[in-house]
């Protein structure tokens, strides 16, 4: 009985603090919103190119380990932003089909600055060898470049100092990323 008693307390205590937990609120603006679902469907596209790099043959051993890195690194940071947008109380994912509109731009998902097209998807997929290098690093470049006009905009005007910060990081990765990878192969 007391074996129950205590089951019953705990379970109880429990929603209750899930659902004061939601009643809470994290204040937030559109950028903290936009830039967390639509930095993560671009942060998925770089993934999916890494994964498309990885089983390529013959490739460069760095791009090798900066594609590694990209997989793990914003494969940590989708799912942070998941969390962060469960925090606030947000969808998970842009789910209109329109992007950058917190940037005082609106562009279909698969048109955000940077992002890669189906036939250049096909292009890395494609290529094999010092040529999958070649476009592995044009295309990704682009994609950071992309990337850290998302991030910079995000990290000076978000009104969470949890997304700001996450923004100023991002940004300053991808930077480093690109150096590194036009070192690799210029």
């Amino acid at each position: 009985m007391v074996a129950l008693i205590i089951t019953c307390s705990l379970v109880f205590g429990m929603v209750g603090f899930m659902v004061g937990q939601e009643s809470v609120g994290v204040e937030h603006n559109e950028v903290d919103t936009g830039f967390l679902q639509d930095m993560r469907g671009h942060h998925e596209q770089a993934v999916a190119m890494s994964f498309i790099f990885l089983a390529t043959e013959g490739t460069h051993p760095g791009l090798r380990t900066v594609a590694r890195s990209i997989i793990f690194g914003q494969g940590i940071e989708i799912g942070r932003m998941i969390q962060m947008l469960r925090d606030l109380g947000e969808f998970e994912a842009n789910m209109s089909g329109v992007a950058m509109n917190w940037m005082g731009m609106s562009s279909d998902v698969d048109d955000m600055p940077g992002m890669a097209t189906d036939d250049d998807i096909d292009r890395l997929a494609n290529a094999t060898g010092a040529d999958a290098n070649e476009v592995f690093v044009e295309l990704m470049v682009e994609h950071h470049l992309g990337g850290i006009e998302m991030a910079e905009f995000a990290a000076e005007r978000a009104l969470s100092p949890e997304v700001r910060a996450m923004a100023a990081s991002m940004a300053a990765a991808q930077t480093d990323e690109i150096t590194e990878m036009r070192l690799l192969v210029p």
